[in-house]
């Protein structure tokens, strides 16, 4: 297994930040996000990653090298960074071609959640976390009938549960197939401009994807100055 992890977004909603150094690269006591996301990796036995880079893309390569933390690193250049997720994914669709954990770059988390993840009974699954219902725009993973049917900001009617999604998504080598066929029929159409996860809907009616619930363990996203400021007061001291 390799991990894909997208870093290439400008991260808009945080420029205050952003305009100075890559969102991955913010320091969380002492260490960025990237070499957080790195050494957890090597944790949980994953030694391969990409990093689909765009924005200030030579802070990255500076930062981490081509091996950091006991995992080989390669990069992917993502000349659209400007664009929406599902141009960053795309490109990396050439990477589908072993069993693949995909990760949004921006999340500040538990490694157990990783860990999780990696050794859940399902072989394409994702994580949630069903303590957090939709307050605003929370991308929420929908589980239906004992799988994740969509990974939406747009909630349906009828569902049996939901929880926010943390981003990251294990799939097995069987369903990147059906995972590059659901992007290709968004890009044959010019939909660029789009964030991935609303790319997957096909991709979730075809492969059989599970879920992990990881409520209770500390994580947060990254999107805002706030959210800066939560990760240090709430979840950096209880990371260990």
């Amino acid at each position: 297994m390799k991990a894909i992890i997208l870093a290439a977004g400008v991260g808009k909603r945080l420029w205050p930040v952003t305009q100075h150094r890559p969102k991955c690269l913010i320091e969380f006591g002492g260490r960025t996000l990237l070499v957080r996301y790195l050494d957890a990796l090597a944790g949980v036995g994953i030694k391969q990653a990409v990093i689909v880079v765009g924005h200030k893309q030579d802070m990255i390569r500076t930062a981490v090298g081509t091996c950091c933390c006991g995992v080989e690193v390669r990069y992917l250049v993502n000349e659209q960074y400007h664009r929406g997720s599902i141009s960053s994914l795309w490109l990396a669709r050439t990477e589908l071609d072993d069993d693949v954990l995909i990760m949004d770059a921006d999340v500040l988390f538990h490694r157990e959640v990783l860990r999780r993840l990696i050794q859940s009974s399902s072989p394409t699954a994702l994580l949630l976390d069903e303590t957090v219902t939709q307050r605003t725009e929370e991308c929420m993973a929908i589980v239906h009938g004992g799988r994740v049917v969509a990974l939406t900001k747009q909630v349906p009617d009828h569902y049996d549960f939901a929880g926010e999604g943390v981003g990251f998504l294990k799939v097995r080598r069987a369903d990147t197939e059906p995972l590059i066929a659901s992007l290709k029929a968004y890009i044959d159409r010019g939909q660029w401009d789009m964030e991935y996860e609303d790319a997957l809907r096909e991709f979730f009616s075809q492969a059989r994807v599970g879920y992990e619930k990881i409520g209770g363990y500390p994580w947060i996203e990254i999107d805002f100055p706030e959210d800066v400021v939560r990760a240090e007061r709430d979840v950096l001291p209880k990371l260990g």
